[in-house]
């Protein structure tokens, strides 16, 4: 039998590394997923405003678990967002409907 002690979650400290490239950042606004049974893959995007052009931007690839995470810390982030700021309109266009057809 197993002590109380190894049963214990061990938690580590992460240390983050952000190079200055990455610090900077990179605007998208137009993101596609795409999934199998063992992962999430995400294209994150910036389409120009009159332009029939997308460029992916970075492409995420993550597992079942992991996406569901990064979703519920994005509906976190999204419900304190409007809590302070009001609600985010989100109608009009979307442009994602347009490459789906």
């Amino acid at each position: 039998m197993a002590h109380e002690s190894e049963r214990e979650t061990k938690h580590v400290q992460i240390q983050i590394q952000l190079d200055e490239e990455t610090a900077q950042g990179m605007y998208v606004n137009l993101a596609l997923v795409n999934h199998t049974e063992t992962e999430f893959t995400i294209d994150v995007m910036y389409l120009q405003p009159q332009q029939p052009k997308a460029k992916v931007r970075a492409r995420i690839i993550s597992s079942p678990k992991h996406t569901k995470r990064l979703l519920n810390a994005l509906l976190e982030n999204v419900r304190r967002y409007e809590e302070r700021f009001g609600a985010i309109d989100v109608t009009g266009p979307n442009p994602a409907d347009q490459i789906l057809q």
